[in-house]
């Protein structure tokens, strides 16, 4: 009855002028028929039912789309033939037992023809347990946005690792925001260390938020001799990557890495702002992250002072830094451990 109603309702709109349908039910074959070739529609949120026939979408002004589907059917053949030459923001949510290679077929769809060059926003989401072919997603260059969730249910079922991280960055330089799978779990077989981070924090300095499952341990090995490549360039920290949120969820640290993961995490994140977790010792991490930025800050201001110029040896001077190091470290770790809420001018 509800599909009926919506339906009548789409073929007794003046569709000359409709600029958005999103209904989260499904459409009789007529009004599928008509939903697909608007021609000035720019939003559509449609659901897919098992063996309905499905026309190609001929939508020239459509930007937005969310593909709402409970089965694991070939509903992906709407898109043969399609046109969409300005659809920027696509969202696939299935409810199917299984999703399989999804992405290779969406992959196989869209390098049929040039429709979904612009795309900029790409979003999967399923409640089942997945293992997604990342590679299949290379080709889209142009993404802002990539979000695949999927839950770590009984196990962890992530397999994002530096290869894989790494292959995404220097495909997608214009990312600013990048989910891997569900909110990252205490459980991880494997996962992103310091070497990816650094790749991805080189080759993507738009990102902004971050959600992937990443080993804390290899945070204590410097980021700046941690490479992924042969090129010392490509896998050097750069000053000016833009992240300020980190999603963390359950990935645990422990008490006596506190201070050397904030400061290998703010070497390669200096914006960072933001952790999103839930063992507390990430509140620790946190606060040395704040209170160590304001001493750089504070540094960085000194320099502009006028001093006199010093005597002291090239050996003598590198001895000084190395103790003047060693003392802020511990200032950071007495302030983290000591001081409750630290806020330290």
């Amino acid at each position: 009855m509800i599909a009926a109603a919506v339906s009548e309702l789409l073929l007794t709109t003046n569709q000359n002028t409709l600029r958005s349908f999103r209904v989260d039910s499904p459409l009789t074959e007529e009004a599928r028929e008509v939903i697909s070739t608007l021609p000035d529609l720019c939003t559509l949120m449609v659901v897919i039912e098992r063996g309905a026939p499905l026309p190609s979408l001929l939508l020239p002004n459509l930007h937005k789309m969310v593909v709402i589907s409970d089965h694991d059917g070939d509903w992906l053949r709407m898109f043969h033939g399609a046109t969409l030459e300005k659809l920027k923001s696509i969202t696939f949510i299935s409810e199917s037992e299984q999703i399989g290679d999804f992405l290779g077929e969406f992959e196989g769809v869209a390098s049929a023809g040039s429709t979904l060059n612009a795309l900029s926003v790409f979003r999967v989401h399923t409640s089942r347990s997945w293992n997604p072919t990342y590679s299949s997603l290379l080709p889209f260059t142009q993404l802002k946005e990539l979000a695949i969730e999927f839950p770590c249910s009984g196990s962890c079922s992530s397999s994002v690792d530096d290869n894989i991280i790494t292959n995404l960055a220097q495909a997608m330089p214009k990312l600013e925001h990048l989910q891997l799978g569900d909110r990252p779990c205490r459980h991880i077989p494997s996962g992103v260390t310091a070497k990816g981070l650094v790749v991805l924090a080189h080759h993507c300095p738009n990102l902004i938020y971050l959600c992937i499952h990443f080993q804390v341990a290899s945070l204590s090995a410097p980021p700046a001799t941690a490479g992924t490549t042969s090129s010392a360039e490509s896998t050097a920290p750069r000053r000016d990557c833009a992240l300020t949120e980190l999603e963390t969820g359950e990935i645990s640290v422990s008490g006596q890495s506190v201070l050397v993961v904030a400061l290998t995490l703010v070497r390669i994140f200096p914006r960072i702002e933001s952790i999103y977790y839930v063992g507390e010792n990430w509140r620790k991490v946190m606060d040395a992250i704040s209170i160590s930025k304001q001493i750089v800050d504070c540094s960085g201001k000194s320099r502009h002072l006028d001093t006199p110029r010093s005597n002291l040896s090239g050996p003598t001077i590198q001895g000084v830094r190395r103790h003047l190091s060693i003392g802020i470290a511990q200032y950071v770790s007495f302030c983290v451990n000591h001081i409750p809420n630290s806020n330290v001018p």
